[in-house]
């Protein structure tokens, strides 16, 4: 089984909202999932998106190979967390 973090659509019609979700590769974009671990909406302008970077973490050490713009959200919630808080 293939697994895959991507993203999964559950806004209306002109308002996207994302679950960042765990899922089999070959199960459809909005079908079943294995977990969810985030969200993104790509409508506010700071703090768009949460996930949660342990499981994310995870999942990728057990195989999961994220899309791109979720590699880029754990990216950058790795960068956040390592970042001192001023």
């Amino acid at each position: 089984m293939a697994v895959k973090i991507r993203m999964k659509r559950v806004g209306t019609k002109n308002t996207p909202v994302f679950r960042i979700v765990v899922a089999d590769g070959r199960s459809p974009r909005d079908g079943k999932f294995i977990e969810e671990i985030g969200t993104y909406q790509p409508l506010k302008k700071e703090g768009n998106f949460n996930i949660d970077l342990e499981r994310a973490k995870y999942w990728v050490s057990k195989g999961a190979k994220p899309s791109d713009t979720v590699a880029s959200f754990i990216k950058k919630a790795g960068k956040a967390a390592v970042a001192p808080a001023a």
